[in-house]
């Protein structure tokens, strides 16, 4: 109650009082609002200060959400492997755009693959610090985020859509429930035309309106035809996928001496192995069986007996490097650009291993996952246009390999055997090679070590 002087002092507080009467800083930071001796002065009236013995109204609570709720962080871009420095930035979200946790906000293209950059949680965008299509290089500031203030989830949107729904029936009964508008009275359609008055300088034995015979209404003509085989073109800003590509295989042929070498591979006893037990593999090893992990089996093997096409020049120190190791990549088309996985250490690996490896990463490729780490290094690579149809081709060096295998397509074509004529499946290979490095000896003997192993794979049993 009031005292005669209008007086009253209350004091607010945001902590528990535990904290309030501690030394933190925690507890002196949350106590807030009119300390006890605060004085009120209402107009017309005394000041008077509160006595330590008067009442005073305490009210303490504790709030911790809203410092959190309202926490604005900055997302930094993820660090890139050893061999990407920077990339460009593509928004799919834009300031005041509420996101989940785990939404993608933007994706990073790089030089090799895509990388997304997801919401570390639930809140509203508050500010872009890069332009859309700018620059960054790894640890630079991405996005400013509110916390707290998330996108609702799925079921819950879905829950306030369906309570929406049953407002449009009650509309449609209310409209049906109105007095319908009194018809209106239809009069007779007149069937002599009124006299038409005379037109000003007419002629005296002119003819009246009544007696001119009607004529048929002109036919309207034809809208005209839209017109076919348009000539129309667009500009399409090449990514940063694809220019580094193009990069680099224009430094490819200004950098190696390019020679591609070519030879045929008998498909018949590869394909009859395969039908003979690629039910029994699948059931094994729970992948199917295909021809690619043939010819991956037979790279390596290649590689191993001729050396210098697994090895490279380091044309900053004047040196061939040779490796012990079989690392290869496999060419895989996608709707961004072409791209290289690779498979390590494919000379301990069996056919399994092969077609497990080769599923897993085309599977990544397709969904845009392969990181960085999935293509670095390779050293030699192997490109299948056969399963597009290609029959014929000349492939390009991956820098800074050596050499490429190109495969082509399984055609039936006659082929003498035994002095008969005989239709086989058939498939070119071509092998493309730096001849800096490589002769024309090591590239022929390496493409028909692939041929031996793949026409008969009892050779790697063999050793031979």
């Amino acid at each position: 109650m009031l005292s005669r002087s209008r007086c009253f002092t209350r004091t607010f507080g945001r902590s528990v009082s535990v904290l309030s009467q501690s030394n933190k800083g925690l507890g002196q930071r949350m106590v807030s609002g009119l300390s006890a001796g605060s004085r009120i002065v209402y107009k017309n009236s005394q000041t008077c200060d509160p006595k330590p013995a008067s009442s005073v109204s305490h009210i303490r609570y504790f709030r911790t959400s809203t410092c959190y709720r309202n926490e604005v962080i900055t997302v930094k871009t993820p660090a890139f492997a050893e061999s990407v420095t920077e990339g460009d930035v593509r928004w799919e979200k834009a300031v005041g755009d509420t996101v989940a946790e785990d939404e993608v906000v933007c994706e990073i293209e790089t030089d090799k693959t895509s990388v997304q950059v997801p919401s570390p949680a639930a809140g509203v965008i508050e500010e872009l610090l890069v332009a859309d299509g700018g620059r960054v290089e790894g640890g630079q500031p991405l996005f400013k985020l509110k916390k707290g203030a998330g996108a609702p989830k799925p079921a819950a949107a879905a829950a306030a859509a369906a309570a929406a729904e049953p407002a449009a029936p009650k509309a449609e009964t209310l409209a049906a429930a109105a007095v319908p508008p009194p018809t209106p009275v239809v009069t007779p359609i007149p069937t002599a035309m009124p006299p038409v008055p005379p037109v000003p300088g007419q002629a005296a034995d002119a003819k009246p309106v009544s007696a001119v015979k009607p004529t048929a209404a002109p036919v309207a003509s034809a809208a005209p035809a839209a017109s076919t085989g348009a000539r129309t073109e667009s500009r399409v800003k090449m990514n940063r996928m694809r220019l580094r590509i193009a990069q680099r295989l224009k430094e490819a042929q200004n950098t190696c001496a390019m020679l591609t070498t070519f030879n045929e591979v008998d498909m018949s006893n590869i394909q009859e192995m395969r039908k003979l037990h690629k039910d029994a593999f699948l059931k094994r090893h729970n992948i199917k069986l295909g021809f690619m992990s043939a010819f991956v089996k037979a790279a390596a093997h290649a590689l191993t007996d001729q050396p210098a096409v697994n090895g490279v020049i380091d044309d900053t120190t004047k040196e061939i490097v040779y490796r012990d190791y079989v690392d290869i990549s496999v060419a895989v088309a996608t709707p961004k650009g072409l791209v290289v996985p690779v498979i390590r250490n494919v000379e301990t690996m069996n056919f399994a291993d092969i077609e497990k490896t080769i599923n897993a990463l085309g599977e990544k490729a397709r969904k845009n996952e392969l990181a960085v780490e999935d293509m670095d290094g390779g050293t030699f690579t192997i490109s299948n246009g056969g399963v597009f149809g290609s029959m014929f081709g000349t492939p390009i060096i991956n820098p800074p390999q050596s050499a490429i295998l190109g495969m082509h397509g399984i055609f039936d074509r006659p082929v003498a055997l035994n002095g008969k004529v005989e239709i086989r499946p058939m498939m070119y290979v071509a092998l493309t090679y730096d001849h800096r490095l490589i002769d024309g000896r090591e590239a022929v003997t390496f493409l028909r070590k692939i041929k031996a192993v793949v026409e008969d794979p009892r050779v790697l049993l063999l050793d031979m």
